[in-house]
């Protein structure tokens, strides 16, 4: 068979192994493994109102936006309407 030497660098691997993959993965991660401008910055993230003008300012916002979707919507649904009948 393998003999001590074989069972000693045997064992050698099962130990050195796994503690040279976590040396490598556990040293240095921003290095590694950070990808430049994957999270937005903090400035370009949404930011919550606390303040009631700010609160009231968003309402409107989202107001006018939901108004503006819904009004492109209709008439989406207009001009398709019309293709349908001028096509039967």
């Amino acid at each position: 068979m393998g003999g001590p030497n074989l069972e000693v660098a045997k064992f050698g691997m099962y130990i050195l192994f796994p503690i040279g993959i976590m040396y490598y993965f556990g040293t240095n991660l921003d290095g590694k493994f950070s990808v430049p401008e994957f999270w937005p910055k903090p400035e370009q993230t949404h930011r919550i109102p606390y303040e009631r003008e700010e609160i009231k300012a968003e309402l409107e916002r989202l107001k006018k936006r939901n108004a503006e979707v819904k009004r492109l919507r209709e008439e989406r649904e207009r001009l398709e309407a019309l293709r349908e009948g001028r096509g039967s």
